[in-house]
């Protein structure tokens, strides 16, 4: 007789089938994450990414439709992984230089060790901001530029009109981003994370400050 966590373990367990498909998939996202890294969203192709994941191009297409939904597909779970982070780091929070240094210590944690994923972000942005054929990017840009709203919003006494809140939050994600290339660049070693550390408290500081003026 079957026992009913026993059943349960039958009943959650994959199929070979399965397992392989998953595999595939996730073959393909970490190409693709690679090649975008190296090469940027406009120049990387299907046959690339099929080339570097060992994969036929027909596995590519039995997943995704083209390269630019597998673009979307793999800033989708990005963000929702980012947002959780986001989330989790800030709950303890309720003052606004708190909450910033918690959400400026969540994107740095977040991205350590991960330039890929920060480049696919970074890239990810610009592109939706130029309006690339990126049918769908806005959705999940959308939700993280959401979460630092919210998280802003509860910090301020006054209301904020929702155009203006929005228009924070972009300007607040631009800067973190924006300055977390550039340390990339200016850093030595590559030790990007702790050259953006040692800034950390000046970039809260301004942060704020820019936030308190743009509020009337």
């Amino acid at each position: 007789m079957i026992s009913v966590s026993g059943e349960l373990k039958k009943q959650g367990k994959k199929t070979r089938q399965e397992r392989s498909t998953i595999k595939t998939r996730r073959k393909l996202m970490e190409a693709g994450k690679s090649i975008l890294a190296e090469k940027g969203i406009a120049a990387m192709t299907v046959e690339e990414i099929t080339d570097r994941a060992d994969v036929g191009k027909g596995s590519f297409y039995y997943h995704f439709d083209a390269k630019e939904e597998l673009i979307c597909q793999m800033i989708e779970k990005l963000l929702t992984e980012l947002i959780e982070a986001i989330r989790e780091a800030c709950a303890p929070h309720t003052e606004l230089d708190g909450v910033l240094d918690a959400m400026i210590g969540a994107h740095i944690e977040f991205f350590s060790n991960r330039w890929e994923d920060f480049v696919l972000f970074y890239q990810g942005n610009a592109d939706m901001m130029l309006h690339e054929n990126l049918e769908g990017i806005e959705t999940p840009f959308a939700a993280y530029l959401n979460c630092i709203e919210e998280l802003i919003a509860r910090t301020v006494s006054q209301p904020i009109s929702k155009g203006r809140l929005l228009r924070l939050a972009c300007a607040i994600a631009g800067l973190i981003s924006g300055y977390y290339a550039f340390a990339s660049v200016a850093s030595e070693d590559d030790n990007v994370d702790e050259w953006f550390i040692s800034l950390r408290s000046a970039f809260v500081a301004s942060l704020a400050r820019f936030i308190k003026v743009a509020i009337p």
